[in-house]
């Protein structure tokens, strides 16, 4: 079995898992829409399946913190919502050509940092986040972030409600889009061992970010991170077409 991450790779790999862990850990940013990009620079291979792995981490560990707050209701539509949309995912890397896929995740990459700067939903119903959680399935399974869409509609929640309810969606989320890549020969030994090697780097950022959160210039580290993501996504559609 050939792990297709070399030293230097994983090294590199920890670091922007690390940072993003750590930031996400302050200001309840996705680590997948800041780490998933770079990642995807250093070595493709750990695209989408390695990075849900690593991603599902901090999830679960706000899940086991904040449970009590979470909004079940919301949180099952979400769940539901992102079979069909895993499957969706599944489709569009199916027919689209290996040399393509850089094309198709720096799209989805900008749409989720749309997503992240746009106002949302104010009072959404069930089918708002069906809708959302199958956006989420489906960005996921093809590029590893999802959380933008399902962030918006829970965002008239605040503090541990919406960090909970975010939660128990994303992590049987991403068991569930883990499973399909697997059954669709997308996700196998080498993905989970790439993955599960990278969560040193996410348990260290989590507990860093208790110490540091006070220093982060809020205002500006969003747009900031924005940006970065933005610019990779916009490399990886170049890279694509020339």
């Amino acid at each position: 079995m050939e792990v297709p991450l070399t030293l230097s790779e994983w090294l590199l790999a920890g670091l922007v898992i690390l940072a993003g862990s750590l930031i996400q850990g302050a200001i309840g940013f996705g680590v997948a829409l800041i780490g998933a990009p770079l990642l995807y620079f250093i070595q493709p291979a750990l695209i989408p399946g390695a990075m849900i792995v690593a991603g599902m981490c901090l999830p679960l560990l706000i899940l086991l913190r904040d449970w009590r707050a979470v909004y079940f209701p919301d949180a099952g539509w979400a769940v539901v919502g992102q079979l069909p949309g895993s499957l969706a995912g599944i489709a569009i890397l199916g027919v689209v050509a290996e040399d393509m896929l850089g094309l198709v995740f720096g799209v989805l990459v900008l749409l989720g940092v749309g997503l992240s700067v746009s106002g949302g939903i104010a009072n959404p119903r069930p089918h708002h986040i069906l809708l959302a959680g199958g956006l989420t399935g489906l960005m996921a399974t093809a590029t590893s972030i999802g959380g933008p869409p399902l962030a918006l509609a829970f965002q008239r929640f605040s503090g541990a409600r919406l960090r909970g309810t975010l939660s128990a969606a994303f992590v049987p989320g991403g068991v569930i889009i883990l499973t399909t890549l697997a059954l669709f020969g997308r996700f196998g030994l080498p993905d989970l061992l790439m993955g599960l090697s990278l969560l040193p780097a996410v348990g260290v950022g989590f507990w860093l970010s208790g110490y540091v959160a006070a220093w982060l210039d809020r205002a500006w580290l969003r747009p900031a991170l924005l940006g970065v993501s933005g610019t990779a996504a916009i490399a990886a559609i170049v890279s694509a077409l020339l």
